[in-house]
């Protein structure tokens, strides 16, 4: 494992080669050395603000074409508000926030995986990025319901939640 300072060294130059920057303020802070006051996540307090912020200057100082970076609100062990955040060049040229859910943590391990996944589907095949973007953070809240690593939902299962009512709450 590598100290953010050695992260930095290795990441910063690679930025360069990279259109789609999926992020959290972890890793904006420790592998690219931004300075975020993004609020007390573990308290589920998020400076919304502060993670626009964030996005723009990640666009603006390495020229990603789009910037999605994910918000947990960390309630409980095994409950989290989960949603979103995208900034590009096609029609979300002001940081633009998704639908926030609330999820029943069954297992985390693959949510960041599942919400990249979705997203790179989105961009593919949708003509909004916005939609692009409520179907990545349905794909990760139902990941976050399925124990294991791998996202067992189908692709209508996620558009079902991403266009659904449901009242922002994931139950399986």
């Amino acid at each position: 494992l590598w100290s953010p300072r050695e992260a930095q060294q290795v990441m910063q130059p690679l930025m360069s080669y990279v259109d789609v920057c999926i992020a959290n303020e972890e890793d904006a802070q420790k592998s690219l050395g931004l300075t975020i006051s993004a609020g007390d996540v573990d308290k589920g307090q998020l400076n919304m603000e502060a993670y626009a912020e964030t996005a723009r200057t990640l666009k603006k100082r390495y020229g990603f074409k789009t910037v999605a970076i994910t918000l947990r609100e960390s309630r409980s062990a095994s409950e989290n508000g989960w949603s979103a955040l995208l900034l590009d060049n096609r029609d979300c040229k002001t940081p633009a926030l998704s639908r926030k859910y609330t999820i029943r943590l069954v297992d985390r391990v693959g949510g960041g995986d599942a919400f990249a996944a979705g997203l790179i589907y989105g961009l593919l095949t949708r003509e909004k990025s916005r939609e692009a973007l409520e179907f990545a953070v349905a794909a990760s809240c139902l990941k976050q319901t399925i124990p294991g690593d791998v996202n067992l939902a189908s692709a209508e299962e996620v558009e079902k939640l991403a266009t659904g009512g449901g009242g922002g709450r994931v139950e399986r």
